[in-house]
């Protein structure tokens, strides 16, 4: 039983004490504040229309009623309009044991047969990831667990944009002025070495434009006429024809990039259980368009575009395909949606993790695919995040001033590696368990500190900041963690007992379990809205809380019964951190 469960026995209690059903509107239960006495507190102002009375008389009838006909209801206290009630031992401590029984599957919710897939990644070939990537993977690989956690069959996936312009700009670059580089020779990763030549071809496309204008042509105009534009336009429709040469180029330039980014994946900790390539999707997308047609969903211009006219919907009229038959991101986009949904049947939801830039685009594809007649449509959803950016300001793939996800990772690394060398606490590991560390703790507080942020929010980032061993940071809910292990360990023998439910709860005891008995519902209001960052900060809540009992009580004094229950008390807090970090894609070391 958790709150929200109190919240509903409340109800019912009070529909029987009005002899009347009580509208669920009016019911608001919400946790006592800290600077109150109390643990639950009803709101009573909506209900005065029903008592006819002042506030503070009816707060006093119906605490009264509660005490009397609830046991889990030891008493009341009145604060205006509110009645805060206090929750018995017995109660906090039967619910205890319940999650102590459960183990670390506390909070995880039955299976319900349906699968979600969540997409997220979805890099494209010409460059590698950066710290924009970053937020997109972390967001996304931790809604697929906290999906997983609420009972879904999960299909992590992400689209690769292996065609297109963009590739082909790399690829021309590296074609006219690469004399043959590789990875190998270079020693580089192939993701950064693609990326070297994104950033040359824009370079040399800027010259062109510059030179073009100088002898008067329009800037817009000059734009269009770069004669190393006119080359990449021509490589794509090469591409699209099938050409051998460029399709030679294409797959050993992109085979490079996969290299890369296994490796960046990997150190981050992330996975994907199903890869979809842009280059095989996009055929079946040119195929919806082409139904599109025969069925007159669609429109075919005079000059052979086909077009999507959504402005009965409120939106625009949405270019499906161009008049010279290449396709769009758009196109492959549909031909992604229903394969997936082939693939994988079963699925009631495809959850697409792309930030907030691409939002009327999301809207013009869920339409589109409605029009076709795909019932599913509707309940796709684009999972929206801000977008991330430094104290320095936007970063701009193109003019090369991204930061690298390897380069930032490897910053963590060192700045954690740093601060705990300065805390002098680690002497007695190994030099490999301290590396492990200190990775486990960079990359802890680089996942923490942007999971911690509503995805919706646009966010800055600042490396320095997040190492920390106080405040809201993953280092402080690590060191935490490790804290509850290094306890537990020193009295094993006394954990896990039988709780007796005629223990005397002191108040950091109670405090403590309150929140624990919380988590289950976290993870059902983390899955519902999509947001690690209710997970997050009530693992920052929790940890604070337990640091408090920590320094409050003597864990491990006093009589058998008390250091038992402590000690069984901070182990099942460790189990909760542990598990919640592992929602974030967060280790939790045992020793820090």
């Amino acid at each position: 039983m958790n709150f929200k469960s109190l919240s509903t026995i409340v109800h019912e209690q009070l529909n029987l004490m009005y002899n009347q059903v009580i509208a669920d509107s009016l019911i608001q239960v919400n946790k006592t504040r800290k600077d109150f006495e109390g643990d639950i507190t009803l709101v009573v102002f909506p209900l005065l229309k029903i008592s006819k009375k002042k506030p503070e008389l009816t707060a006093e009838e119906i605490g009264e009623y509660l005490v009397k006909n609830l046991a889990n209801i030891d008493s009341y206290n009145v604060v205006k309009g509110f009645l805060n009630l206090v929750l018995s031992n017995k109660f906090m401590l039967n619910n205890l044991a319940l999650a102590i029984k459960s183990g670390l599957n506390y909070g995880d919710l039955e299976q319900k047969n349906e699968t979600v897939i969540v997409e997220y990644s979805s890099p494209n070939t010409n460059k590698p990831l950066h710290l924009g990537h970053v937020r997109n993977i972390l967001l996304g690989y931790s809604v697929s667990e906290i999906l997983k956690a609420n009972g879904y069959d999960v299909i992590k996936t992400q689209i690769i944009n292996d065609r297109g312009i963009h590739i082909c700009k790399s690829m021309l670059a590296w074609q006219k002025y690469g004399e043959g580089e590789t990875p190998h020779k270079s020693e580089v990763k192939g993701d950064k070495l693609i990326g070297k030549y994104y950033v040359r071809f824009n370079e040399e496309y800027k010259k062109e434009i510059k030179t073009l204008t100088d002898q008067g042509i329009d800037q817009k105009e000059a734009e269009q006429r770069a004669p190393i534009l006119l080359e990449a336009r021509e490589m794509l429709q090469k591409w699209e024809q099938s050409d051998p040469e460029v399709i030679e180029l294409w797959k050993m330039m992109n085979g490079w990039v996969y290299e890369g980014f296994d490796v960046t994946y990997k150190n981050l900790g992330v996975d994907f259980d199903k890869l979809y390539y842009e280059s095989e999707t996009y055929l079946l997308g040119k195929e919806l368009v082409t139904e599109g047609v025969q069925k007159n969903i669609f429109q075919q211009e005079e000059d052979q575009s086909i077009w999507c006219d959504l402005t009965n919907d409120g939106l625009d009229k949405k270019l499906l395909l161009r008049s010279d038959g290449t396709s769009l991101y758009i196109t492959q986009d549909m031909g992604t949606a229903v394969l997936r949904y082939r693939d994988y049947p079963n699925t009631i939801k495809q959850i697409y993790t792309v930030g907030n830039e691409q939002d009327y685009h999301f809207k013009v594809l869920f339409k589109v695919l409605d029009k076709l007649g795909y019932e599913w449509a509707k309940d796709s959803y684009h999972l929206s995040y801000g977008m991330m950016e430094l104290p320095s300001g936007k970063m701009k793939s193109r003019e090369g001033t991204v930061v690298d996800a390897d380069d930032l990772m490897f910053e963590m690394y060192s700045t954690a590696k740093q601060k705990t060398i300065d805390s002098g606490k680690l002497e007695d590991l190994s030099e490999n368990k301290k590396d492990e560390l200190y990775w486990s703790i960079g990359l802890g507080a680089l996942k923490y500190f942007i999971l911690k942020v509503d995805p919706r929010k646009k966010m800055l980032f600042n490396p320095e900041e997040s190492v920390d061993f106080q405040g809201n940071t993953g280092p402080f809910i690590q060191y935490t963690h490790a804290r509850t292990k290094s306890i537990a360990s020193k009295v094993e023998a006394l954990s896990n007992k039988d709780l007796n439910e005629n223990y005397e709860l002191r108040k950091e005891e109670k405090e403590v379990i309150k929140v624990i008995l919380d988590f289950p519902n976290i993870i059902k209001d983390a899955g519902s809205t999509y947001s690690p960052a209710l997970i997050a900060n009530y693992l920052f809540e929790l940890a604070k809380t337990y640091n408090q009992f920590y320094h409050g009580l003597p864990i491990l004094k006093g009589s058998d019964e008390e250091i038992s229950f402590r000690v069984t008390l901070t182990q099942k807090t460790g189990q909760i951190l542990q598990r919640g970090l592992t929602l974030l894609g967060i280790s939790a070391p045992e020793q820090m």
